[in-house]
């Protein structure tokens, strides 16, 4: 299959990755191109901003959580009807889950979908210098294909020559443009990273940036990168004939088979994988959107999912609508189905306290707070076993995922967790999955295409609780 396709990878963090893939996903755009989007690593900050930029659902790729036969197929099937496919990477391009191995790198990435690599330089301060590092990422690993080089923070068409000269006449790689420094050209962050997506509010922001791309950046020769990929992205990806993956699943279900789930989707709650969802509806539900935060009740739902996000800076307008906490406690006790994520999980605790100390009050499921602190970073790859049956199956199961929060889990009476966890160097981690009745709730953020399964088993919670409603309904009668 011949899928034009680009690694956009940094020499390290906070080189400006994100600020290049936006302004690029966005000037294709304005050129007429169909452009699918993807990011490396488990992020979901990124990928709504791609999504803004793009029109089209961004999917996240990890080398870790997923393999490379996961990796290609989701890659081959979003791919499929796109003129060009843009990756960011994350971190570093040869930084993943181990400093002695590639796993969960960008490059591991790059490899898996025989994808060209543009590399990402900060450029103040260099000259010569910069075809050194060129050099040095460019040889580091035979197998991989640094084909380019885009110098972001260069205030000046003549450092700009500079750099272009020196990299060009060392390496032989080309040097497609660059970028200068500019405030209104970036995206705010916070403790998490970089404001979200949804807080934008239109597509205005990632216009500006496909405008300014296009002064000081060569867009043919990035095509043209993006076009000397190999033909095929070759591995084991069996079945592939095509098909867009950003178009709902054709049900196998009838009506009266298909369940539907809430899915809080606000400010507060927005981090969810594409696949995830899609695989939900897959297995028979329909989603149905609602806010925590602006909503007085629920919709009439057989599960919720609750996604991770930023509870913490919302905590006086989640406390604030008690009708809502009432509705998803009640939810619960009558034996609805409930699984959550870090945010989620917060938000069913009795309450969260912010960075400021500030307590407000939540759904109150478990008995426990949920506290920010700074520092108190907890993050990393995690490989979820559970131990005793939930929503999510049943003793044995495995799934990998991440956390990354700030907050910290303060008991205030007897929990019950559902797993075991532990981290990428096979590290036992504290256990994960509070449970009460049919609700689970999580720190780890799941990635559920590393087993499948779960959609399954908690689309058929769902049912069960919809089919013991039914069957109330008719007793009652």
């Amino acid at each position: 299959m011949d899928i034009p396709r680009l690694v956009i990878a940094g020499t390290g963090s906070n080189v400006g990755k994100t600020t290049v893939t936006l302004a690029l996903l966005a000037a294709l755009r304005q050129r007429g191109r169909v452009v699918q989007p993807f990011k490396a690593g488990p992020d979901y900050i990124d990928p709504g901003h791609h999504t803004m930029a793009t029109g089209r659902p961004s999917r996240n790729l990890d080398g870790w959580m997923l393999g490379p036969a996961v990796n290609r197929e989701i890659f081959l099937r979003a791919s499929a009807d796109a003129d060009f496919s843009i990756i960011e990477g994350m971190m570093g391009l040869f930084d993943g889950s181990s400093p002695m191995s590639e796993v969960g790198s960008t490059a591991e990435l790059a490899k898996q979908l025989d994808a060209p690599v543009l590399l990402v330089i900060d450029g103040s301060g260099m000259a010569r210098s910069a075809a050194a590092m060129v050099s040095g990422y460019a040889r580091f690993d035979p197998q991989l294909r640094v084909a380019g080089v885009l110098f972001n923070r260069v205030r000046s068409e003549g450092h700009y020559r500079l750099l272009k000269e020196a990299v060009e006449a060392e390496t032989g790689l080309t040097v497609v443009g660059y970028f200068k420094p500019d405030s209104t050209l970036t995206i705010g962050d916070r403790h998490l990273g970089l404001v979200t997506a949804i807080e934008q509010g239109s597509t205005e922001f990632y216009e500006k940036l496909g405008r300014a791309a296009t002064e000081t950046v060569d867009l043919d020769k990035v095509e043209a990168l993006a076009c000397s990929a190999s033909e095929d992205v070759r591995g084991e990806v069996l079945g592939m004939r095509g098909g867009n993956a950003t178009t709902p699943h054709a049900s196998r279900f009838t009506p009266h088979e298909v369940v539907r789930i809430g899915i809080a989707y606000d400010a507060a709650f927005c981090f969810y994988y594409p696949d995830n969802l899609e695989l939900l509806e897959t297995e028979g539900a329909e989603l149905i959107r609602f806010s925590p935060l602006k909503d007085a009740a629920l919709p009439d739902v057989d599960a919720l999912y609750l996604g991770g996000g930023y509870p913490e800076l919302h905590g006086e307008r989640l406390a604030n609508n008690e009708a809502m906490r009432i509705a998803i406690r009640q939810f619960a006790e009558k034996g609805g189905t409930i699984y959550a994520e870090c945010g989620g999980l917060m938000y069913l605790t009795q309450a969260v306290r912010d960075f400021d100390g500030r307590a407000h009050d939540m759904v109150g499921l478990f008995p426990a707070e949920a506290v920010m602190r700074k520092p108190g970073l907890t993050l990393g790859y995690r490989e979820v076993e559970i131990a005793k049956s939930c929503a999510l199956g049943s003793p044995g199961v495995k799934v990998r995922g991440h956390e990354f929060h700030y907050s910290e889990l303060v008991p205030k009476g007897p929990l019950e967790y559902a797993c075991s966890v532990t981290d990428a160097c096979g590290a036992v981690r504290p256990p994960d999955g509070l449970m009460t009745g049919h609700c689970v709730a999580l720190y780890a953020h799941l990635h559920f295409r590393s087993q499948p399964s779960l959609a399954g088993t908690l689309v058929a919670s769902a049912r069960g609780f919809r089919e013991r409603r039914l069957a109330g309904r008719s007793e009652a009668k």
